[in-house]
């Protein structure tokens, strides 16, 4: 049987419609809601996805939940430090080429109230080669278990500061487009800044390592405040004068 001209361009139209829409599927990202995944974690289940977008705040804090049910700062603000809250995530999590359209927050004050929400993680923790469009707060967080972040790009405020890591912490390849701070914080089993790039400063002043310290190909567009910083009892200053024999 003869195929006309026009039914052979039609023929043509259809696969390439097909072909394209093969593509779109085989590249799109499917959308999850950040307080689905919190319902989750509360159920018990262990966070794992891969090349999704999460869409809404994603709190490991629970802040909106407690809040109503906390007492108003003018009938128990006294300057003491029982205004901080911390909730410890004990599932395992893991995101790998995921993109975080919101915030991801592990540390809130709130100011009206005067508190302070904090998530401390008991397991393994992974953002690897994710994209964190808005702020990424870490600060006080406690690591039991391994966190790696390797080939992130975070491209608001990110901060690390007082952060406690238990075992062996992975930075490498990542992207900080804004200040990032580590200020304060303890790596007890190393950690790796290899390839790391900050558009603009590193702040590690009073960080404590030990273990390995891999800042191999680092690169910071602006200033590194150092100051009081000990890698494996040394100066940083020290650290690197020594890395160079």
């Amino acid at each position: 049987m003869e195929i006309s001209a026009s039914q052979s361009t039609k023929i043509r139209v259809a696969i390439l419609l097909l072909f394209s829409l093969f593509v779109m599927r085989a590249f799109a990202q499917d959308r999850v809601q950040a307080s689905q995944i919190i319902e989750d974690i509360r159920e018990g289940k262990e966070i794992t996805y891969s090349n999704v977008i999460v869409t809404g705040d994603l709190d490991f804090t629970y802040m909106e939940d407690k809040l109503p049910d906390l007492p108003k700062k003018s009938k128990w603000w006294d300057g003491g430090n029982g205004n901080t809250l911390e909730e410890s995530i004990d599932v395992r999590i893991s995101f790998t080429n995921c993109i975080f359209e919101n915030d991801v927050l592990a540390y809130i004050h709130e100011d009206e109230s005067g508190y302070t929400f904090i998530a401390d993680f008991d397991k393994d923790v992974v953002f690897s080669n994710c994209e964190f469009k808005r702020n990424a707060m870490f600060k006080y967080s406690d690591f039991d278990g391994k966190a790696d972040f390797s080939g992130s790009k975070f491209l608001r405020e990110t901060t690390f500061k007082y952060a406690e890591f238990d075992e062996m912490a992975d930075f490498s390849n990542t992207l900080f487009d804004d200040d990032a701070t580590f200020k304060y914080a303890e790596f007890d089993e190393g950690v790796s800044f290899r390839s790391a790039l900050f558009e603009e400063s590193w702040n590690i002043k009073y960080m404590k390592a030990r273990g390995d310290f891999d800042i191999q190909n680092i690169e910071v567009k602006d200033d590194i405040d150092a100051k009081y910083t000990k890698i494996n009892g040394d100066s940083f200053t020290k650290y690197m004068l020594n890395s160079k024999n």
